[in-house]
Parts: structure tokens; sequence; C-alpha cells
């Protein structure tokens, strides 16, 4: 991937000319002439803000000029997103699974198989349909060739789109009702949402309905084992 300007998506060489430490100057778009990436100079607190406001140009910094495929650390950094990923989905499978009532010591073997199977298959199972289902809404929907490289940036925008799963952390210290975990499964929505919209270009519909296919198959799945 290319670097782009936040403002319009225009692809440009570089970002910023560096003349000493800490001494930087932004390069303008040669599009739209605006200053490319104002998010290099920016705190790290107020890109997560703009993140968690669902701001089109936070994820463009993120996904193009942040998470670029050129980065030499790329390959390790989408390993750990997805086994990341799939912990915390792990987590969140357990919490809707299982019971209230066997949250105790007295859970009994037959039980808990029964939460490790229904785990496994919605962790693995669920997002293996939830991948599949994104490329044939990507390619039927949105009308795009799905290449390697292109699954690639798809995979890693779905998996830092669904930052939100990280909230599911604070069930572990305060107490939340059930409902909470769906919340959290639309800010997961929509985020993907505009990543989606930001990795391909395409609309917002376009976009809205390909991700809605692919967490209805997941969501489908995970009732049907």
């Amino acid at each position: 991937m290319e670097y782009r300007c936040v403002q319009c998506g225009f692809p440009i060489k570089t970002l910023f000319v560096q003349y000493s430490p800490g001494n930087i100057r932004l390069m303008k778009c040669e599009n739209c002439k605006s200053v490319a990436d104002e998010y290099i100079e920016c705190e790290l607190m107020i890109v997560l803000i703009d993140l968690i406001l669902h701001k089109p140009k936070a994820y463009m910094h993120l996904l193009y000029n942040v998470l670029n495929q050129q980065c030499t650390h790329f390959q390790g950094l989408l390993w750990k997103s997805l086994v990341g990923f799939l912990v915390l989905d792990a987590y969140r499978s357990l919490l809707v699974k299982r019971p209230e009532e066997e949250w105790g010591m007295s859970i009994s073997i037959s039980s808990f198989f029964w939460i490790y199977r229904k785990m496994l298959v919605d962790v693995f199972l669920g997002n293996f349909m939830l991948l599949c289902s994104f490329l044939f809404a990507i390619r039927n929907l949105l009308k795009m060739s799905v290449q390697f490289s292109r699954i690639r940036e798809l995979l890693l925008a779905i998996l830092v789109s669904s930052y939100f799963k990280i909230f599911l952390t604070a069930m572990m210290v305060w107490e939340f009702p059930p409902s909470v975990i769906y919340i959290i499964d639309l800010f997961v929505l929509s985020s993907n949402i505009v990543a989606l919209k930001v990795i391909t270009g395409r609309t917002t519909n376009q976009c809205v309905g390909a991700c809605f296919i692919a967490h209805s198959v997941k969501f489908c799945t995970a009732q049907a084992f």
C-alpha cells in the first residue's frame, strides 16, 4: 500500500521531510493541496479519540500511513493482531455461552467440555465464515477483485477495526449486564464499516451491506452449532 492523503485519499510518496531530530515538515497533497497527514504531529490519545468517533481520516492514517505493508514488521503485526482478535473473541464467547449459574466451582465436566466446544466453534469456524463472507461480499457486492495482497489489507483492516472488543476485558473487573456484549458488537460492526469504506473506497451503503452480510453469517454459524 502507498501512503495516502487523509483528506482525499490520493497516493503520496512521502508524508514528511525530516531536517533534524524533532524538526520535520509535513508534506502537502498534490491533489487537494492540504497537509497530507496532520496526525503525524498529534498525540496518540487524539488519534484514539478520533478512531472511537469513527472519523475516516483517522482510519486512513492508521491503515495506510501507519500499518503500511511496506513496513518490515507488517507480517508480525498481522499475526499478533490475529491472535489478539481470537483471544478476545474467545472471551466474548465464554461470556455469551456460559450460563450464570455455572460460573461457580461446581461446574461439571460435561458442561465444561460443552462450553469449550462452543467456544472453538464460535472462534475458529465463526471467524473463518466471517472472512469468507467478507471476501464474497467484496467480490460480488463491491465488485472488486480479491488478490492475495488485497486479502492481507482486508484482514488487517477487519482485525484493527475490531479494537472495541478490548472493552470486554472490563467485564473481568466490573459487573455489566449481558446487553453490553451486544452493544460492543454493534460498535465493532460500525467500526468495520468505516475501515472497509476507507480500504476499498466504496460507498457507505455498499460497505454497510458487506459488513452486515459477513457478521450475519458469523452469527448464524454460532447459533447453528
